[in-house]
């Protein structure tokens, strides 16, 4: 019996007892959202791992992606982006690497994380096709069905598939055109794939093995967005909403058969648009757990795309989205380092929290907290409280006062010890 068809029997077990003191929710409710389709928590059969639920009624999860490219292999530094990522707080981790040896690459990351890890089973199917055959419109089919399945064995928690990417799909993104082009990694493999072998997509025909294997792995399936926009004037146009609409039928088949799902969201998208993505989303899948790649809200800020990204991804964990996905300072520009993963991280995370500010209010207690602290010059309580302690004790202790009390910004002339002098708050 899987997880989901555990709690359908109404089954509560540890992993859901463990999520919901975490969550400060009750147990019988993480039950009922995974029983429901809302709630996934991520697990295998293969390892332990820090248990991290996600879904209607739970605080937004970050994930942080790392992976090496076929300019950089550099599987110690993996592990260390791994080990920052986990630092900064991600709740989880996807390992992408495009470079080296897959299999042994995602092995080691995932015996150096405590995470949940996810993967991308295609990339490896169609990079080996590359190496071994000359391009990736040579991948044998069965090849892609037998990558899911070994990474599943290594101990993989959830798989981002692209199911959606159908020829109705396809027909709607030559019909309309992209501004951007099309910038997903999968789908630009499988659109090659489909095209120049004049056949329908694999994981979207053969969908019944697939959900097989994630089944008997126990691995929870997050539908890619392969037609996710890369530039925000392709924002919610046809092929990505005709992705959705597939994806969100292929959910349920997936969760009637026993298999926990995600769905995955587009990537560039203005402000404006971000709520309405969110809340068609939700209405079409059934209120599955929604994972929201960014989203990015502007083109023109690269080497500061972990904050243009924060701006979206606040708005989207305000309106209803379960899960971000982090983007680094580097995004559009390069590999990340170690730091740029922290800094990714870090930035996401302030958006989730904000974001929970709107959809749950109790995750405000922690910011009359601070408000209390910084009231009371509590500077001790106030690195507490923070989401980074040891940097911004760093920063003030690189400028420490003359008033102890104080800070330099304002030194002397402090508002708190003036008015406080004469107003007991």
């Amino acid at each position: 019996m899987t997880l989901l068809e555990d709690a359908r029997r109404g089954i509560i077990t540890d992993e859901m007892k463990v999520v919901a003191q975490a969550e400060g929710v009750t147990e019988d409710f993480v039950r009922r959202g995974v029983a429901g389709g809302h709630i996934v928590i991520p697990i295998s059969p293969y390892r332990d791992v820090k248990l991290c639920g996600i879904g209607e009624g739970l605080r937004t999860k970050v994930n942080a992606s790392i992976g090496t490219s076929s300019d950089i292999v550099d599987i110690d530094e993996e592990i260390e982006k791994a080990r920052q990522a986990e630092l900064a707080g991600a709740d989880t981790l996807m390992e992408l690497s495009t470079g080296g040896d897959f299999l042994e690459i995602r092995r080691r990351v995932i015996e150096n994380t405590t995470l949940s890890v996810g993967s991308v089973p295609l990339y490896q199917a169609f990079i080996e096709a590359a190496r071994k055959k000359g391009a990736v419109i040579h991948m044998d089919e069965d090849d892609l069905f037998k990558a899911t399945e070994d990474q599943a064995k290594l101990g993989t928690n959830f798989m981002a598939i692209h199911t959606g990417i159908n020829w109705e799909t396809m027909k709607r993104l030559k019909n309309q055109g992209r501004h951007g082009g099309l910038v997903s990694r999968g789908g630009a493999f499988m659109t090659a794939w489909m095209l120049h072998n004049e056949m329908e997509n694999p994981l979207y025909r053969r969908y019944d093995y697939l959900l097989e294997i994630m089944k008997e792995h126990e691995v929870t399936l997050s539908f890619g967005n392969g037609m996710r926009a890369g530039a925000v004037h392709d924002a919610t146009d046809r092929a990505q909403i005709q992705e959705l609409l597939i994806n969100a039928e292929l959910a349920d088949q997936a969760n009637a058969f026993g298999v926990q799902t995600i769905v995955e969201g587009p990537g560039h998208i203005p402000i404006d648009e971000i709520a309405t993505n969110v809340q068609l989303q939700k209405r079409v899948t059934n209120n599955k757990p929604f994972y929201m790649l960014g989203p990015l809200v502007t083109d023109i800020a690269p080497g500061y795309d972990d904050r243009v990204a924060a701006i979206g991804a606040a708005i989207s964990s305000s309106a209803g989205a379960d899960f971000i996905c982090y983007v680094t300072p580097a995004e559009h520009l390069a590999l990340p380092t170690p730091e740029e993963v922290y800094e990714g991280v870090i930035s996401s995370r302030i958006a989730a929290h904000a974001g929970d500010m709107v959809k749950l209010k109790k995750t405000r207690a922690l910011d009359l907290e601070m408000g209390h602290a910084r009231r009371d010059l509590d500077w001790e309580r106030q690195f507490a409280v923070a989401m980074n302690p040891e940097r911004a004790r760093h920063i003030r202790d690189s400028r420490s006062p003359a008033d102890t009390d104080a800070c330099t910004m304002c030194g002397d002339f402090c508002a708190l010890k003036i008015v406080g002098k004469h107003f007991n708050f």
